[in-house]
C-alpha cells in the first residue's frame, strides 16, 4: 500500500534508524521487521535476532502478509495483498515519540491459519490517539510455516514457531519501544481468538515472563491448543502426504506444503474440536495446557481481561464447518469422539436443542466458553481477573440473525469502523461512534494505564462478569451458569 506522508519521523532503535510516518498527528512505522526473515535456511526455525545496520532505513510501507488464503477480514482494498514467508514485521503507532507512554500490543487471530496485523480491521491509529498509548500489531508465521506443528520431526524443526515469533516481538517491543515513546515496563498484550489463545499461552510459559504486566484476551479458542503426540501423529501423516523426508521439506515448494497441511487439516476434523493448526503443549516453551497450568499455579500471574461474545458460533453456523459443531450431526458427532457418558447431562443445558439457538450456543460453548470458563475459574485464584461477555449486536448483525457474533467487539476496540469490515457492521461508525464502542475502548485503555474502575474482581464462587449491552454494562454473577456448570469437569 503505498504512503503518502504528511511529515517524515525518525525513531532511533537499538538496531538503526527508522524513518516513518506523521499522519493524523500520530507517528506510524510499517514493515518493521523484528528477527531475521524465516527463509532460505531458517524456514521451520526459531526466530533469529537481527543484525544492526547503519543508515536509516524506511518504514513507510507494510511488509508482505503471511501466506494465507482469502479471508473476509482482510478483504477491504486498504489491505495489503503481497503474501510471502518473510513476514516477521510489525506495525507501530504512537501519539508522542518523546514520551513514556502506556504500550497496548496487538496479537492477531484467525485459527492460525489465517491473518496478519496489517489488516485495517486491526488499525491501531485511533487507540493510539484516544488513549494516549503506543500500540503494536504484530504479524507472525501462520499456516504451514508457522502455526503447523513439525517440532517431533527432528532437530531442524522448532516447536511453536507462531508463540515464539510473538515472544520475539515482544523482545523487540522491550528492547526498542522507548525510541517510539513507549514505557517498556507498561506493556499491556491483547489478542482475539487465536491471538487471545496465545495470550493466554504467553502467561503459561515462562520464556514470556517479564515482557508484559497486563494481559487481555478476547475470545480465545483454547480447542486450538493440542499435547504433543496428537500434533506429532499430524506431522508424519503431514509427511505421508508431501512424500518426502523432513529432511527435504525446507527446500519444497510452499504451495506443495501447505496443500499437504490443508488436507491434514480436513482430516483433523474427525478429533473436533482438535485442529491441524494451532499450538503445543508439552514442551519446553509451553510445558502445560494454560488450563493446567493456571490450576496448578504455573502462570505469569499479570492483571487480565478476558470474554467471549454471546453468540461466537452464528457466524460458521452459515458454512457449517465440520470443526464446529452446529448441526445435529455434528453435535452427536462431538459426543462420539467426546464425553460419550456426559452427553445427556451437557445436552440438558441446551433445551432448545436441536433448535438453532441451541446448535449455535453448544457450537459456542465447545470451542470458546467452556474452556475459558475453566480458565477463568483457575487463573482467577492467582491474579486480578475482570471477566467479560459481550453482547451488543448492530441492526445488521440482527438482521442476518447472527447477533453477537465471533470478532464483533474488534472495531469496537480499535474504532476501526472505516475497515471493510467496520463498514459493514457500523456504517456511522467513523462519524459517530457508538456509545459500545466508546466505552468499551475506554476501558480497555484504563485496563492499560492501571486506571480501571467500577469492575469487579472474578472469582470462582461468585463469578462477577461485565455483560457489555448496547447502550450500557451490567455487572451480572455467573450469567451463564447453566451451561458452565453442565460442562464443569470435561476441561
Amino acid at each position: 500500500m503505498s504512503v503518502v506522508a504528511e511529515h517524515s519521523t525518525i525513531a532511533h532503535t537499538s538496531l538503526g534508524q527508522l524513518r516513518g510516518t506523521l499522519e493524523g498527528g500520530v507517528s506510524v512505522w510499517r514493515g518493521v521487521p523484528y528477527a531475521q526473515q524465516p527463509v532460505g535456511d531458517l524456514r521451520f526455525r526459531a526466530p533469529q535476532p537481527l543484525t544492526p545496520w547503519s543508515g536509516i532505513r524506511d518504514a513507510v510501507e507494510h511488509g508482505p502478509l503471511p501466506l494465507q488464503g482469502r479471508s473476509f477480514v482482510g478483504g477491504g482494498r486498504d489491505d495489503p495483498k503481497v503474501r510471502d514467508e518473510a513476514c516477521l514485521t510489525l506495525t507501530v503507532w504512537s501519539p508522542d515519540t518523546g514520551g513514556a507512554l502506556p504500550v497496548m500490543v496487538w496479537i492477531p487471530g484467525g485459527a492460525f491459519v489465517y491473518g496478519a496485523g496489517q489488516f485495517q480491521l486491526y488499525n491501531g491509529s485511533r487507540l493510539a490517539a484516544n488513549g494516549n498509548v503506543v500500540v503494536v500489531n504484530v504479524t507472525y508465521r501462520i499456516g504451514v510455516f508457522g502455526g503447523f506443528e513439525l517440532g517431533d520431526l527432528g532437530a531442524d524443526f522448532d516447536d511453536n514457531l507462531c508463540l515464539r515469533d510473538q515472544i520475539a516481538a515482544l523482545r523487540w517491543v522491550r528492547d526498542n519501544i522507548a525510541a517510539f515513546g513507549g514505557d517498556p515496563k507498561r506493556v499491556t498484550v491483547f489478542g482475539e481468538s487465536a491471538g487471545a489463545t496465545s495470550v493466554l499461552a504467553l502467561l503459561a510459559s515462562t520464556a514470556a515472563e517479564g515482557l508484559f504486566v497486563r494481559a487481555i484476551a478476547q475470545s480465545p479458542a483454547l480447542p486450538l491448543i493440542a499435547d504433543r503426540e496428537v500434533r506429532a501423529e499430524q506431522a508424519h501423516r503431514f509427511l505421508e502426504l508431501v512424500g518426502e523426508d523432513a529432511a527435504k521439506l525446507r527446500g519444497l515448494p510452499q504451495r506443495r506444503l501447505r496443500r499437504a497441511a490443508g488436507q491434514v487439516q480436513l482430516e483433523s476434523v474427525q478429533r473436533t474440536p482438535t485442529l491441524a493448526y494451532g499450538l503445543t503443549h508439552g514442551t519446553d516453551l509451553l510445558p502445560r495446557h494454560p488450563i493446567d497450568a493456571a490450576r496448578a499455579g504455573e502462570v505469569l500471574p499479570v492483571p487480565l481481561i478476558i470474554g467471549t461474545n454471546s453468540h461466537e458460533a452464528s457466524m460458521f453456523a452459515w458454512g457449517k464447518p465440520p470443526m464446529l459443531p452446529t448441526t445435529v450431526a455434528g453435535v452427536e458427532g462431538y459426543f462420539l469422539r467426546n464425553h460419550a457418558a456426559a452427553r445427556e447431562h451437557i445436552l440438558a443445558a441446551y433445551p432448545a436443542y436441536p433448535r438453532r439457538r441451541a446448535l449455535i450456543a453448544f457450537g459456542s460453548d465447545v470451542m470458546f466458553g467452556a474452556p475459558t470458563w475453566a480458565f477463568n475459574d483457575a487463573y482467577s485464584a492467582h491474579a486480578p481477573t475482570h471477566v467479560y461477555r459481550f453482547d451488543h449486536a448492530t441492526w445488521t448483525l440482527r438482521a442476518l440473525g447472527l447477533g453477537a457474533t465471533h470478532g464483533s467487539e474488534i472495531v469496537h476496540v480499535h474504532h476501526s469502523y472505516g475497515s471493510y469490515l467496520g463498514r459493514k457492521l457500523h456504517p456511522l461508525g467513523r462519524h459517530l461512534p457508538p456509545s459500545v464502542g466508546r466505552r468499551m475502548q475506554r476501558t480497555w485503555l484504563d485496563f492499560a494505564r492501571a486506571e480501571i474502575a467500577d469492575w469487579p474482581f472474578y472469582d470462582s464462587e461468585r463469578r462477577l462478569t461485565r455483560v457489555i449491552r448496547s447502550t450500557r454494562d451490567d455487572t451480572v454473577a455467573d450469567p451463564d451458569a447453566p451451561r458452565r456448570e453442565a460442562w464443569e469437569g470435561t476441561h
